[in-house]
């Protein structure tokens, strides 16, 4: 049997596959899973990924061939990195700092991924801000053998709209689905509770589970906290909510914590506040469930609004869920400018498979293969290992994805809301004023703590920093805080990118 070196992760369809496979069902998760992905190579190879349902990352040694062989699951729910070293060995693992701690291993900063994460906010792509240091790409595999690497793709994203059916019979298939699914995603001897937003996914996982505990963070300004609506929705269900109230010293002082721990940069505000929801479901549960990939798979973004009106002109612009500063911005703030580093180059691919595809596709099809694995599920796996929790996600799978690949875009956005079949599924078990909700996001009131005098100390010393001054024109930088503090508060976006560049930078290289 092949050794599994590492691996992390939960595979959904384990019954289905101990069966075919001949693993002992009995075993405990902890030995049955390796179990399962060792035989699943032994019995299919490279092809094993297109028979696994879930969430994993693994390396194993495949003996009798006498080579490494990793897979990364379909969407880039779990991290994977590798690197090569000058005398050619292979370092891999789920964890950067794992890799670092190995011989070998030279840390240099890779200072061009400074161009594309103030664009995007995130590292997106292959590459990292370690130079060197690769991520294995959702759907993809590695193989290291006699000294050579081989990274290829098992899976991409495909879609073929299907116009025959109509928006219940998408609802339908949806929430039979989801039903299925949500019978996989806990074993009989876990028990769960549910993150609670005041928003429809986080809200259908909730009716469609058994979990009797919720969590919900929330503020003291009621402009920005949702907790309210997620208290109403809980009780609604008969479920308790627990609420855990940010309060913005909480949020600045654990910034470095989030830095550290995410490995890389991310400028995600709402990662912080993640961060802290973790830390405080941790108390009193092991697993959550969280509802992330909705809104990529079925067009939750408002700004898939503007897909038609953007059309062909996509692939010179649009590079994802964000899209923070320009090329000519970027050359005015850095003291090094490479023209050539361009975000658009990551997304050319992309565009290249989606032709002749409908523009709500193509935006949804950058989302799925670039921010989703660049952000948000870096954000969930990161924070909730640092915490001690394990996350959960029963709308990341491939069967939904496949409904969302069959449907037309008029199901997904159209003149009245977004993710319209998906509300109309959600609408099965949760009232349509909860259903039908217009989306709120993920709001931090950090637009208006940046400016506050009591809460940005670090951030103004870190914009006056040596560090700064290694990368950026300094009076620069600070023009943008000033242009803030005097009321442009929409530049509160950049300056939070700068200076989570800056704490991480001051972590792993000062």
């Amino acid at each position: 049997m092949a050794e599994i070196r590492e691996y992390r992760g939960h595979i959904r369809n384990w019954r289905g596959l101990c069966a075919e496979l001949g693993v002992d069902i009995t075993l405990p998760r902890e030995k049955r899973e390796p179990a399962l992905i060792s035989a699943a190579y032994e019995k299919w190879g490279r092809d094993m990924g297109e028979h696994l349902y879930g969430m994993f990352a693994f390396c194993l040694w495949d003996e009798k061939n006498e080579k490494l062989f990793a897979m990364r699951d379909h969407f880039g729910t779990k991290t994977f990195y590798y690197y090569i070293t000058s005398d050619n060995r292979l370092l891999c693992g789920s964890s950067v700092r794992d890799i670092m701690a190995q011989e070998g291993f030279v840390k240099e900063l890779n200072e061009e991924m400074l161009q594309i994460y103030l664009t995007l906010t995130y590292v997106g792509g292959e590459d990292t801000f370690f130079k060197g240091v690769k991520k294995l790409m959702p759907g993809h595999f590695l193989e290291f053998k006699n000294g050579v690497l081989t990274v290829d793709r098992y899976w991409k994203p495909g879609f073929n709209p299907d116009t025959t059916r109509t928006i219940d019979d998408w609802a339908d298939e949806i929430h039979t689905t989801l039903k299925s699914i949500m019978t996989e995603v806990l074993e009989p001897n876990e028990t769960a509770e549910s993150f609670l937003s005041g928003g429809v996914d986080s809200s259908y996982v909730l009716a469609m589970s058994d979990v009797k505990v919720t969590d919900s963070c929330g503020y003291d300004d009621e402009r920005f906290d949702e907790s309210p609506l997620a208290k109403q929705t809980a009780e609604l269900l008969g479920r308790e909510n627990n609420r855990c109230r940010i309060t913005p010293e909480m949020y600045f002082d654990i910034v470095p914590w989030v830095m550290e721990n995410m490995e890389q940069p991310l400028a995600d505000a709402s990662a912080i506040v993640f961060a802290i929801g973790c830390r405080a479901a941790a108390e009193h549960t092991k697993i959550c469930y969280s509802g992330e990939g909705s809104d990529e798979f079925f067009g939750g973004y408002n700004m898939y609004r503007n897909a038609e009106r953007y059309g062909d002109n996509l692939k010179n612009f649009y590079v994802g869920n964000t899209n923070i500063m320009k090329e000519d911005e970027k050359q005015r703030i850095l003291q090094n400018y490479n023209p050539n580093m361009l975000p658009v180059n990551l997304v050319k691919y992309i565009y290249d498979e989606t032709e002749g595809l409908d523009p709500l596709t193509k935006m949804s099809d950058v989302d799925i293969q670039l921010w989703l694995e660049g952000d948000i599920y870096l954000n969930v796996d990161k924070m909730s290992t640092a915490a001690g929790l394990e996350i959960r996600m029963p709308l990341t799978d491939r069967r939904i994805f496949d409904i969302a690949s069959r449907m037309p875009s008029e199901y997904k956005v159209n003149d009245v809301t977004n993710k319209a079949a998906f509300r109309t599924a959600a609408a099965k078990v949760l009232p349509e004023e909860i259903a039908f909700r217009k989306k709120l996001g993920f709001i931090v009131p950090i637009r208006i703590w940046l400016a506050d005098e009591r809460y940005n100390e670090d951030v103004r010393a870190k914009f006056r920093s040596e560090s700064a001054a290694k990368f950026f024109r300094v009076d620069e930088i600070q023009a943008i805080f000033d242009d803030y503090i005097a009321g442009n508060s929409d530049n509160w976006r950049k300056i939070w990118t700068i200076y989570t560049f800056l704490v991480w930078y001051d972590i792993y290289f000062k």
